[in-house]
């Protein structure tokens, strides 16, 4: 297993130069990879590119670029300007999003997630390939007929046409799709208690085409917290947890919600989703269940730090991208040597 680093998005505490030095430190301390989110605020490739330059051997990941945002072939010249500027060190992570930010922000609708996700993925590994862009498709049709456009091949010759892709997915049909079609999941609120059924999704996923699980990267972000007082460190998490189980798209489509359920939360799920959509924030934190919380963090002492990271490497975890939940960037910092040195003491490393 590998350590890496999700910056998220752009916050009210972190400037892009406490972002910049958390990246270096990682990078100076051996973490494979950071990645850079983006939602309705600061956007990933921006952030990917600044820290590119002025990085040396750390991998940027995005996670993610957001599929309405951008049109496939505008994703696979980015993709491909990036991977080469930064001398291969680019891995490419792809969500649609829900379906406030899709029809909210960018105006484009959300039926269908997978068909699109499949199609659009599809065109980026063609586009990356240089091969002429032709597809026709239910959601992506290139070029467009009766017009003057014809199938274009990307016009530089990257530095690989191989990028790896990682796709964001909860659901269980999106992580069949995941385990069919890309290199890598992205996983949020991963429990290696639970790991057994996301991962016999993704293997279904991978058996329709012959394979197994061997080269696939399971990415889980965790937040970690560090601390004596584990009730305290739970208590940092509870408003990230509430925005996301209980404040993620509609009562009728929040795909965290539906994960949390599964887990075996369903009560609680419901009255935090309840509190948040009842613009009670504060509330739904307080109701999220510290024991979920326990489950998808790692929180507390150097100690408690070396079991959990032993317990996501047995699970199957090939890189742990930890995010550290702090108020300052010397608290980020302190965070990423602690959790390196308990990486070093852990024996999980590859």
């Amino acid at each position: 297993m590998r350590l890496g680093l999700n910056l998220g998005y752009q916050t009210a505490w972190s400037t892009p130069a406490d972002h910049l030095a958390m990246a270096r430190e990682a990078d100076r301390l051996g973490y494979s990879v950071v990645w850079a989110a983006e939602a309705y605020g600061s956007d990933t490739v921006s952030m990917l590119a600044w820290i590119a330059g002025q990085t040396e051997k750390i991998d940027l990941g995005a996670a993610v670029m957001q599929i309405p945002a951008r049109t496939p072939a505008m994703t696979a010249m980015t993709a491909a300007t990036l991977d080469t500027l930064s001398g291969g060190r680019f891995r490419l992570g792809l969500g649609v999003s829900g379906p406030q930010v899709s029809e909210g922000w960018h105006g484009v609708r959300f039926a269908k997630p997978l068909a699109r996700t499949r199609e659009y993925v599809d065109i980026v590994r063609m586009a990356l390939a240089r091969q002429p862009v032709s597809y026709q498709g239910e959601h992506y049709e290139l070029p467009l007929p009766g017009g003057a456009g014809k199938a274009i091949k990307l016009g530089f010759h990257p530095l690989r046409t191989d990028l790896p892709v990682y796709l964001a997915a909860v659901g269980p049909k999106n992580l069949e799709l995941t385990g069919e079609i890309a290199d890598g999941w992205l996983a949020i609120f991963f429990a290696p208690d639970a790991a057994a059924d996301h991962l016999r999704h993704i293997e279904a996923g991978r058996a329709r085409t012959g394979r197994d699980l061997t080269g696939f990267d399971v990415v889980a972000s965790v937040p970690v917290v560090l601390g004596d007082d584990l009730s305290a460190c739970a208590d940092v998490v509870r408003p990230y947890a509430a925005l996301y189980v209980g404040g993620m798209g509609s009562r009728e489509q929040n795909f965290y919600n539906a994960l949390a359920v599964r887990m075996g939360y369903a009560d609680e799920a419901k009255v935090v989703q309840d509190l948040y959509l009842s613009r009670r924030p504060a509330e739904a934190a307080a109701a999220v269940p510290r024991e979920f919380i326990e489950r998808t963090s790692i929180l507390g002492t150097k100690e408690n730090v070396i079991k959990r990271l032993r317990e996501y490497a047995a699970a199957g975890v090939g890189t742990l991208s930890v995010s550290p939940y702090v108020g300052d960037l010397k608290s980020g910092l302190d965070t990423l040597r602690v959790v390196a040195e308990a990486y070093a003491e852990s024996g999980v490393a590859n």
